[in-house]
């Protein structure tokens, strides 16, 4: 069993002794403090949107924390069955002081998650987080009389509503997409993907999908986080029915990618890469992602004639970097994408439509398209800490190793090598360190992470 409690929410398995994984005492524990969070900072306004993904755990998950909100004196609205990114647009459209996410996004599907989000429907700062945490360990509860229960309604509008919202997008061409009369192969892994992409790929003009993996119950097919080891039934789908392409998103529908024609992946790296390749040839701008994503985005944001900034690890981190440099696309390289002007989430949704009016646009096959890009390998590894490692003074002992190199500090320690870097950070849930390296070559790449781990070995064994 696990409980991972961080500054972005809850997470845990299912069961367990109280405080060892998501029981049903911890979720009304942390619930109860985001509420009393919302309180402090919203005083009049009582409205609390929720969603949830499709796990099994989902509706179980659900009656408890909305029980715990009207308990607490808030009124919910709930989305039932949604993604995170409707979510975080519904927080704004209902003009709620809040919101929550059941969903434990790419996990697997012994766990869940309370995602919380701000009254912008963004994901809480380190600071807010860090109050509900320590609240929530006090135990300072406090909850509504009688007559200030708070009242639920539902609402099942907000997938149209965001769907609409993609459609009326000025950079996304349905009639460019409608005719290139597109058959596409879906792996829903058995949440909400499995109706809200469909419905969009319709409104988009696609009428000839194929969903594998389709039915919403939860039980998913394979580990959802959409790596290339988990998507082999999808690349072999894509050649079995001729497709012209294949996409794949996670549980909640907020990470996306897609797959060749010939069943080759075009890369969870490259869908930001190619959705920023886009919206740059129509809108000039900044951009920014995690510093341990492809560099492929600083190239192609530079030959745009825009700047290219890296943030530190962290939807929330890349969002408050973009809203510094008033980036006009952003994400992460694990396939999440934020379109400012629609909302700073991730947004898969808003990712299929952008990637496939390009494609269209574009006139080549998804594989030509893929080979516009410059190739990069991430490397990816981690090594465990011994128990008490000073880490910092690790880190400041690999800086001055190779202090004639371009450094940045931000999140743990990245070194660059011409158009090679190696990023070191260490975990929040494991004492390990995570090394990624990136070059045009594989082999280079090991070679590059290899290198620093003989370096952080040789550290570590100076300090004992």
């Amino acid at each position: 069993m696990a409980l991972i409690k961080s500054i972005s929410g809850i997470r845990g398995t299912i069961g367990g002794k109280v405080g060892s994984g998501l029981t049903p005492l911890d979720l009304v524990k942390f619930t109860t403090a985001y509420a009393h969070f919302l309180r402090l900072n919203n005083k009049e306004n009582n409205k609390i949107v929720l969603g949830r993904d499709g796990r099994m755990s989902g509706e179980m998950v659900r009656n408890i924390v909305v029980a715990t909100l009207q308990n607490c004196g808030f009124d919910v609205v709930d989305l039932g069955l949604s993604t995170t990114p409707t979510v975080e647009m519904a927080v704004k459209w209902e003009q709620a002081a809040g919101g929550i996410i059941l969903t434990a996004s790419h996990n697997p599907k012994e766990w869940n998650a309370l995602k919380l989000l701000n009254a912008e429907g963004e994901f809480l700062n380190a600071a807010d987080g860090q109050w509900i945490l320590d609240f929530a360990e006090k135990g300072e509860m406090m909850f509504a009389d009688i007559n200030h229960l708070g009242k639920v309604t539902h609402s099942d509008s907000y997938m149209q509503k965001h769907i609409g919202a993609l459609v009326n997008h000025p950079l996304v061409d349905v009639d460019a997409i409608k005719a290139k009369s597109f058959k596409i192969v879906l792996d829903a892994i058995n949440s909400t993907g499995t109706t809200f992409v469909p419905a969009l790929l319709k409104a988009l003009g696609v009428e000839n999908i194929i969903v594998i993996n389709g039915e919403l119950n939860g039980n998913f097919a394979h580990n959802p986080e959409p790596l290339p080891e988990n998507l082999v039934e999808l690349c072999s789908n894509v050649v079995k029915e001729n497709a012209h392409l294949g996409i794949a998103v996670d549980p909640d529908v907020d990470r996306l990618c897609f797959v060749n024609e010939d069943g080759t992946l075009f890369g969870e790296e490259y869908t930001l890469v190619a959705i920023a390749d886009y919206v740059l040839s129509h809108k000039k701008g900044n951009t920014v992602s995690n510093m341990s994503s492809t560099r492929a985005l600083r190239d192609v944001t530079e030959k745009h004639g825009c700047q290219y900034f890296p943030s530190a690890v962290g939807e929330v981190n890349v969002v408050t970097k973009m809203k510094a440099h008033n980036a006009v696309i952003g994400g992460e390289g694990n396939g999440g994408v934020i379109c400012p002007e629609l909302h700073y989430g991730r947004d898969a949704l808003a990712g299929i439509a952008l990637f496939l009016t390009h494609l269209a646009k574009s006139g080549k096959s998804i594989s030509g398209l893929r080979n516009t890009y410059p190739h990069y390998i991430i490397s990816k590894n981690k090594i465990e800490l011994p128990e008490g490692l000073d880490v910092p003074k690790i880190f400041a002992a690999i800086q001055q190793k190779y202090f004639t190199q371009p450094i940045n500090t931000e999140d743990g320690l990245k070194i660059e090598f011409d158009n090679d870097w190696v990023h070191l950070r260490t975990s929040n849930t494991e004492p390990i360190i995570r090394i990624y390296a990136e070059s045009s070559s594989e082999t280079t790449a090991n070679n590059i992470a290899h290198r620093i781990i003989e370096d952080i070995k040789e550290e570590i064994k100076s300090s004992y």
